[in-house]
């Protein structure tokens, strides 16, 4: 059986939204990121062509750039993220057993290198968004950002973010109608997030340059970008793995895990090394009546997960978090 392992970055390795954490350097910026990520679930889950899972990261470059938010500042939230409990052990276990260990994230590159970097995973085994911010903050300034400032207002108007229908016909004018019509525009048109099926196309890419098959591969994922990441896993014969997952995350999942410590995943990693997919399901299926952390559950063949969302939300809030809330 083939030992590889594409993790998620935030949410299976790390509790924190770097994004998020850094959007809150902006007044009021935790609440216009909540409506942006919103904003964001809206357009994947109505597969907006051309929008991915994720973009939201490059929905709020231009106003990052407009408040003079550098490479240093991610870079600097990024060190205060701590790893979830019992990360390393478990990414030095499949190192141990010969697995080949990669990070597929939608995170900003300042971030995802940073985490990749204290779980001795080498950049050229992560895929991740580049984000050249500071070459932004010195092309651009002073008259560039007015329509920035003023949709920041507008958008803030929509918090909390319940009202879909206002969110959605706001937040198309100004992204998809106005901000293409200015020059600080490109900041948006130039980014390529690593999220949705851009996570699928990494994964491709890295299998084919090491020489790996896809049927042979895990993938973990928690969120809404990892939603085609795993049913691709899943499709091609590998193993999906929903881990402290949301109601986007989990309907793609063949396992998942709800814990507090990540070295509850070696159940699933030995189980797979040993007697491929059937291996994993006996041993994930005798685990189920548990009625404490770890939560495992078998979720191919299951048609009513709503239980399951309930153990998993209940996780990842005490987890994640105020990102626990995002999609």
């Amino acid at each position: 059986m083939s030992k590889v392992a594409f993790f998620d970055l935030e949410g299976p390795i790390s509790a924190q939204d770097n994004a998020y954490e850094v959007f809150g350097l902006v007044p009021n910026g935790h609440e216009i990121f909540e409506v942006i990520s919103k904003y964001d679930d809206i357009l994947a889950l109505e597969n907006r062509p051309n929008y991915e899972a994720g973009d939201t990261l490059s929905l709020i470059a231009p106003f990052l750039v407009a408040h003079s938010i550098g490479e240093e500042e991610i870079f600097d939230v990024s060190k205060e993220a701590f790893l979830l409990r019992g990360i390393k052990r478990m990414i030095n276990h499949l190192k141990e057993h010969d697995w080949s260990v990669y990070i597929i994230s939608t995170s900003y590159e300042q971030h995802a290198y940073n985490i990749a970097c204290q779980l001795g995973i080498d950049d050229e085994e992560v895929r991740c968004t580049m984000f050249p911010l500071d070459d932004y903050l010195k092309e651009f300034g002073g008259e560039d950002y007015k329509p920035i400032l003023k949709a920041e207002e507008d958008i803030l108007m929509l918090w909390p973010p319940t009202d879909e229908v206002s969110i959605k016909t706001r937040l198309d004018q100004f992204f998809f109608k106005e901000l293409p019509n200015v020059n600080v525009g490109k900041i948006l048109t130039n980014m390529n997030v690593c999220g949705g099926a851009r996570k699928v196309t990494a994964m491709k890419e890295l299998a084919e340059r090491d020489g790996h098959d896809v049927s042979g591969a895990i993938a973990v994922g928690d969120s809404i970008t990892d939603m085609r990441m795993l049913q691709f896993i899943k499709d091609q014969g590998g193993l999906a793995v929903a881990f402290n997952g949301n109601e986007y995350a989990l309907p793609y999942g063949s396992v998942s895990l709800a814990s507090h410590d990540m070295r509850n995943l070696s159940l699933i990693t030995d189980s797979w090394e040993t007697g491929g997919k059937d291996a994993v399901l006996k041993a994930v299926s005798e685990k189920e009546s548990s009625d404490e952390d770890p939560y495992y559950h078998v979720l191919e063949g299951r048609d009513d997960l709503d239980d399951i969302v309930k153990i998993h939300k209940k996780v990842r809030k005490v987890v994640r978090g105020q990102a626990g809330k995002l999609g």
